[in-house]
């Protein structure tokens, strides 16, 4: 049978994709395994939200996604995208993981990252590796991407719930361990 090997998180903003991502990413680094990609944080001042940091898992370093005073870049709602920062800090740390780490992490796949060809790139050069991929995407964008991830035989997409996020990084990292054990006999 199969392995999975695209593992990625959807379901309503709010829900806790992001958390159950980095639970999952904290215990696979604690069996002692290699993480890197990008996690996308929400910028906050006050209490409102104003905006989206990117932080590469492997460097540390880190950028902006997204701003309500960003200047320049593509508008979504009341933020502009930081296309320079995705591509040299996030497309990067994607396709830096590619090739350096065990499991790669991208959060997320969404209509702010899908405006960077080279995100793109970086996502579909991912998705096509032997890397154990695991990820969040956006609940409700159509994208030819986000389509093609979503028909893979060896794709599984988990829908975080409030009822379900407190326990989902397990069945996650459940299907995760299994897939690095059969990958590492090899």
């Amino acid at each position: 049978m199969l392995k999975k090997r695209l593992l990625f998180i959807t379901g309503s903003p709010g829900t806790g994709k992001t958390s159950v991502l980095l639970k999952t990413i904290e215990t696979l680094k604690a069996r002692g395994y290699s993480v890197g990609g990008m996690i996308s944080r929400e910028v906050r001042t006050y209490g409102a939200r104003v905006g989206f940091e990117i932080l590469d898992l492997n460097s540390g370093r880190r950028g902006q996604l997204a701003h309500v005073n960003q200047k320049y870049g593509p508008r979504i709602g009341k933020y502009r995208v930081n296309l320079k920062d995705l591509d040299n800090i996030g497309a990067e740390a994607i396709a830096t993981a590619v090739e350096n780490a065990d499991v790669v992490a991208i959060d997320e796949i969404g209509p702010m990252e899908l405006h960077s060809e080279r995100f793109k790139e970086a996502v579909k050069k991912t998705v096509e590796s032997r890397r154990l991929v695991i990820g969040t995407v956006h609940w409700k964008v159509t994208d030819r991407l986000i389509e093609e991830i979503r028909t893979r035989d060896d794709a599984e997409i988990y829908k975080v719930t409030y009822e379900n996020r407190g326990k989902l990084h397990e069945i996650i990292i459940e299907n995760a361990a299994e897939f690095l054990a059969k990958a590492t006999k090899k």
